[in-house]
């Protein structure tokens, strides 16, 4: 993929939040306790992605330049406990059946741009997201 040939869109959302499911994708490097680590150490950025199961409680993260406290930081980077209230609550219709973590600090965003970026937004279409909540680390 040539990113002088990639538009990307803005676009109103079709339909309410509270009819909508949504997902989260972070730059945290939230993974699974039983997923391999990020790969802190690559220089050119880890650009592989990990997907959480909506239904999972056991998290951690891996991040070079952030050593968070897991027992409260973690939802201010990877807002699941949050985003389940409030699907509870009926502020969102529902939550996509998996969501996706990625490595922040790549520097050399070429692998992303050309085949996990794109193997993520087909996962997420694949799952019915109406709408993704992006949070930066």
């Amino acid at each position: 993929m040539n990113l002088n040939h990639k538009v990307m869109l803005f676009v109103r959302p079709e339909k309410p939040l509270r009819e909508s499911r949504l997902a989260l994708v972070t730059t945290g490097g939230v993974h699974l306790p039983e997923q391999p680590r990020f790969d802190i150490d690559d220089p050119s950025g880890d650009c592989s992605y990990r997907e959480i199961p909506t239904d999972t409680y056991a998290l951690t993260w891996t991040h070079a330049y952030y050593a968070p406290d897991h027992g409260t930081d973690l939802d201010s980077v990877f807002p699941l406990w949050t985003l389940r209230g409030l699907a509870n609550e009926g502020v969102v219709g529902e939550l996509g059946p998996r969501h996706f973590s990625f490595m922040g600090a790549i520097h050399d965003p070429g692998p992303l741009v050309e085949r996990t970026a794109p193997e993520v937004a087909e996962k997420l279409v694949e799952d019915g997201v109406d709408a993704v909540l992006l949070t930066p680390s």
